[in-house]
């Protein structure tokens, strides 16, 4: 009897361990889930955008008043006018009693700095009028202002996310094949601009007996992987446009894909971003059952 109660204790103490991990592991994507829907619903989060303004080159009145060039959905009737010099420079001159404030500041006006001009550890200079403010944002030389709102409908009226069942299958090791320079890659935007990118590898990795590939960017030199992705579940389970995924550094020619992180794109709670699109590569002809799947109060 005793080589037998070895051997189911043996048995229950391995699949003790499993399940044991297999838990660890669910309540760390809960945890990330958490996390993740913590920095969405924040007063200054994507659910926060009311307006994608652009600008002309020139004087831009900008106000919730019905007369400025720009109309805002919050803020005095009259804030002030950003000016767009020939060189991209920009100016902010705020109006007479608008008690709006630039970087914290009460001045009269102040230069702008755009999201795509700020110094590494900075941040694209802030114009703020009660629960709402802007910033700039530079596209492809286009500038725009980014609106936000803490007390925006999106935010106010968020239905939570739904997700595919937590499932460790989808937590994939990937071989990374380095290139050598790297390569370049178009990435499309929902506004209609393309840049090129820097892909440094591709992941390979093997799924249902079939051989899949992913080339990511990085967002800032050394940074981690950024995967734009979409696969036989887009715009139906899924966001049409693309969903985003981040790996860590590969490490002894492996990468981590977790698609359980897989993750819906700001475009898919708001229409006031400008959210890059899965290039052709980055299609994958097969359904990735992991992550979120479409935002109930959204558009697609």
């Amino acid at each position: 009897m005793r080589p037998h109660l070895f051997l189911a204790t043996a048995i229950l103490g391995v699949a003790t361990v499993h399940a044991a991990t297999v838990d660890s592991y669910k309540h760390s994507i809960e945890q990330w889930r958490s996390g993740r829907v913590e920095r969405l619903t924040a007063a200054d989060g994507w659910l926060s955008l009311i307006g994608l303004e652009w600008l002309k080159p020139g004087d831009n009145r900008v106000g919730s008043a019905a007369d400025n060039d720009i109309v805002l959905k919050a803020g005095p009737a009259h804030l002030g006018t950003v000016t767009l010099a020939q060189d991209g420079s920009l100016r902010m001159q705020l109006a007479s009693g608008s008690s709006a404030t630039i970087d914290g500041k009460a001045v009269t006006g102040a230069a702008l700095i755009d999201d795509a001009h700020v110094s590494a550890d900075g941040s694209p200079t802030l114009v703020s009028f009660g629960a709402a403010n802007f910033y700039v944002i530079d596209r492809d030389g286009r500038k725009a202002l980014r609106v936000k709102d803490g007390d925006a409908a999106t935010r106010r009226n968020f239905v939570g996310i739904s997700y595919f069942p937590i499932d460790p299958s989808w937590r994939i090791v990937a071989n990374w094949v380095p290139f050598e320079p790297p390569h370049k890659l178009e990435i499309g935007s929902v506004i209609g601009t393309i840049d090129k990118v820097d892909v440094p590898g591709k992941a390979v990795f093997r799924h249902d007996g079939h051989i899949y590939e992913l080339l990511p960017y990085q967002e800032e030199p050394g940074g981690d992987l950024f995967f734009v992705i979409a696969d036989r579940t887009s715009g139906k389970e899924t966001y049409g446009a693309a969903r985003f995924l981040y790996a860590a550094l590969p490490k002894d020619g492996k990468v981590i894909l977790d698609f359980n992180k897989a993750y819906n794109p700001p475009c898919a709670f708001t229409p006031f971003a400008t959210c890059p699109l899965a290039p052709p590569e980055n299609r994958l002809d097969m359904r990735i059952t992991a992550g979120e799947k479409k935002y109930a109060g959204g558009h697609d």
